[in-house]
């Protein structure tokens, strides 16, 4: 029976009052909580919205976030591996391929508020061609995307230095120009403002106006 077309994208989500602690000089408590769950939602409708996407799984445990997420379309697995996000992660790609059978999926950070869904594309287009591949974040650092083919396991290795981590594991780093808003995760608030240059969705960009955020303008 032949396999359905199209990847199934993993996206990880701490409960927000634990998220993005870095983003404290920005926007504090409520407002902070906030703007993590406008990146995810931008995140996620930015996915949705893309051709090569079947369809998304939000692992967290977070009730107000998989509620407003699932609204938008993805479905919401409960973070019962507790162990961190790569375990999340790892938990998230076998309930996937549980429910699918052999799929592609794709780790995708909920920090892309400037996602766009034809760069999406073009990253999972290039997947395509290898098992594991990977795309690293504006940084160079870590990673914002990591793919695997049906017969590939995941192996997330994010946090941190995760982009020579995926490279050591054998995963192909994908080096395209042109896919700003899929490297740009936000982290602190000069990732916010380089985000906001690029174009945030629009759940990011209304949080943005509302808050109190120290040196960042929505444009």
């Amino acid at each position: 029976m032949p396999q359905q077309a199209g990847w199934s994208l993993i996206v990880p989500l701490k409960p927000l009052a634990r998220a993005k602690s870095r983003l404290v000089a920005v926007a504090a408590g409520e407002g902070r909580a906030g703007l993590v769950l406008a990146f995810a939602e931008d995140t996620v409708a930015a996915a949705l919205a893309c051709p090569a996407v079947r369809d998304v799984a939000v692992v967290t445990d977070d009730p107000v976030a998989g509620r407003r997420l699932a609204r938008l379309g993805a479905q919401v697995v409960p973070d019962v591996a507790r162990g961190g996000l790569n375990a999340a992660l790892a938990h998230g790609a076998e309930v996937v391929r549980r429910r699918r059978g052999p799929a592609a999926v794709a780790a995708v950070g909920a920090d892309l508020p400037a996602l766009r869904p034809a760069e999406l594309a073009r990253v999972l287009a290039a997947a395509a061609a290898h098992p594991r591949a990977f795309v690293a974040d504006a940084a160079g650092v870590g990673t914002t995307v990591l793919t695997a083919r049906e017969e590939a396991a995941l192996a997330p290795a994010f946090e941190g230095a995760s982009r020579a981590r995926h490279r050591d594991s054998g995963a192909v780093e994908l080096a395209l120009p042109g896919v700003e808003s899929v490297r740009q995760d936000v982290d602190t608030g000069a990732d916010l403002r380089r985000a906001l240059a690029l174009g945030v969705g629009p759940r990011t960009a209304s949080v943005v106006r509302r808050v109190t955020v120290s040196g960042v303008s929505p444009g």
